[in-house]
C-alpha cells in the first residue's frame, strides 16, 4: 500500500533570527512607492492593512518558478517578526498537522508560525481506503489540521474526517479543521425540487467526526457558516490580493471593479471600496446548466478603463472568460482576473490563457499543478494570513480556558 508521511525539517537558528515586518502592520502605502501620474492617486485605501508582498515570480520558458521551501531558502513573505515570539510560544500545547491535499501551504504556515509540522502517517490501502496514524502525542493539545477539500474532493474530505477522528481518539483538547477551500460550499440551498444541500451534510460530517472549530477561507456564500453547529472563523483573502494590486502601476481613475455575475456583487463592492472606492460594473449572465454560462449584457461603463474581475473561485472559467470577452467588446483597455480558489477544471487553462486577460491573480489555497502554469498566472500565498489567524484563535482559546 502507498504511504505518505509528512514531517517538517528542523529550523536553523539563522532562520529564527531573521525577522521581518508582520502581515498585519497598519500603514498606508506611500506615494514614493509607485510611479504614477501625479494628478491621480494610486489604487490603495488609506485604512487598508499592509502585508508583505510576495517576491516577483520569475518565468522560465513561460512557466513561473516557485521558491524552494527548505531551511535556508524561503520566500520573503513567509518570514515574520513573530518568529521571536514563536520560540517562546512553543511551550504552549499547539500542534499543526497537514493532510496530503496541499502540503506546500501547510509547510509555509508552519514556517510563518515558527513551528514544525506534526508527524503523521497517511496511507492508502490497495482498495483505496485511507489510514491515518499520528506519530506524536496530542494529548491535551490544541490541534490544527490543514486540509482543503480540493479535487479529488471526496478523497480529501474523507482524509480530513479520518484525521479529525484520529486526533479525537488521541485525546486532543481542541481540534480545529483549517479548510482553506471548502469544496461543497456551492450546494448551499435548493434552487430546484428534490435537490440536496451538500454544504449542510458536509458540515454535519465534520462536526460529528469530532472537530471543535472550523477555519475557512472565502466561503462561496456566508450562509454556509450557519450550517455548522461549532464556531467558524471565516477568513477573507482580499488583503493579499489588494496589496498586490497596489503594487501595479494603475491609476485609480482608470480602474473599474467588475462582478462576473449578480451573485458576486457584494464581494465586488467590498473589493471596490478598498481600491480607492473604484466604480463598479456587473456582468448579467444566464446560466442554463451547471458549469455552463451565457453572458447577456453589461451594467456599467468600462470603456477605456482597466477592469478587475473579482470572484471567489475559478472552476471551468466559463463565467469569467465570457465576461472578459464582453468587457473587451465594451471597450475595456485591460482585464485582470482575481480569485481566491483556483479549481481549474478543464478547459479552464485554455480559456484563461487565450489572451483575454492581462493577468490572472490567484492564491495558493489550492495547489496548482505545474502543467496548469501559464504566463499570465500569478500565485499569491495566504500562509501569513492563516498563520496569524491560527495564532490569534489559539491565544483566544488559551485565555478562555484559563477563566473556565
Amino acid at each position: 500500500m502507498a504511504s505518505f508521511t509528512i514531517s517538517s525539517p528542523s529550523k536553523s537558528s539563522s532562520f529564527l533570527s531573521s525577522s521581518l515586518s508582520s502581515l498585519f502592520t497598519p500603514s498606508s502605502l506611500s506615494r514614493k512607492s509607485f510611479a504614477f501620474n501625479i494628478s491621480r492617486s494610486p489604487i490603495c485605501a488609506p485604512n487598508s492593512l499592509k502585508c508583505e508582498l510576495p517576491q516577483p515570480v520569475n518565468y522560465e520558458n513561460g512557466i513561473p518558478t516557485i521558491p524552494v521551501l527548505n531551511e535556508r531558502i524561503l520566500p520573503k513573505f513567509v518570514e515574520s517578526n513573530r518568529m521571536d515570539k514563536a520560540v517562546n510560544r512553543n511551550g504552549a500545547k499547539l500542534k499543526l498537522f497537514s493532510g496530503t491535499a496541499n502540503p506546500a501551504l501547510s509547510q509555509e504556515i508552519a514556517w510563518y508560525m515558527g513551528l514544525e509540522l506534526g508527524k503523521v502517517n497517511i496511507k492508502r490501502f490497495a482498495d483505496g481506503e485511507i489510514y491515518v496514524q499520528l506519530q506524536e502525542s496530542v494529548r491535551g493539545c490544541d490541534v490544527y489540521l490543514v486540509q482543503p477539500t480540493c479535487p479529488p474532493a471526496n478523497e480529501n474530505l474523507m482524509e480530513l474526517l479520518i484525521m479529525i477522528d484520529a486526533c479525537r481518539r488521541a485525546s486532543a483538547k481542541n481540534i480545529t479543521a483549517v479548510i482553506p477551500y471548502f469544496g461543497y460550499a456551492r450546494a448551499d440551498r435548493k434552487t430546484q425540487g428534490r435537490e440536496s444541500i451538500a454544504a449542510k451534510l458536509v458540515a454535519n460530517l465534520i462536526t460529528e467526526a469530532g472537530a471543535d472549530r472550523v477555519l475557512a477561507c472565502d466561503l462561496h456564500s456566508g450562509q454556509s457558516m450557519g450550517y455548522f453547529d461549532i464556531p467558524v472563523d471565516h477568513v477573507y483573502c482580499q488583503p493579499v490580493v489588494l496589496d498586490y494590486l497596489a503594487s501595479k502601476k494603475i491609476c485609480s481613475g482608470d480602474l473599474v471593479v467588475v462582478s462576473p455575475d449578480v451573485g458576486g456583487v457584494a464581494r465586488a463592492r467590498s473589493f471596490a471600496k478598498k481600491l480607492s472606492d473604484a466604480p463598479l460594473a456587473i456582468v448579467d449572465k444566464r446560466r442554463h446548466a451547471h458549469n455552463v454560462a451565457e453572458v447577456m449584457n453589461l451594467i456599467g461603463d468600462v470603456k477605456g478603463k482597466v477592469a478587475v474581475m473579482v470572484d471567489d473561485m475559478i472552476d471551468t472559467a466559463g463565467t469569467i472568460a465570457n465576461g472578459a470577452a464582453l468587457l473587451h467588446q465594451e471597450g475595456a483597455r485591460e482585464v485582470y482576473a482575481c480569485c481566491t480558489h483556483a479549481v481549474f477544471s478543464p478547459p479552464a487553462i485554455e480559456r484563461l490563457s487565450g489572451g483575454v486577460f492581462q493577468e490572472v491573480i490567484i492564491t495558493n489555497t489550492l495547489p496548482v499543478a505545474e502543467k496548469n502554469y501559464f504566463p499570465q498566472l500569478t500565485v499569491l500565498s495566504v500562509a501569513n494570513l492563516l498563520g496569524e489567524t491560527i495564532w490569534r484563535v489559539h491565544d483566544d482559546c488559551s485565555v478562555s480556558s484559563i477563566f473556565l
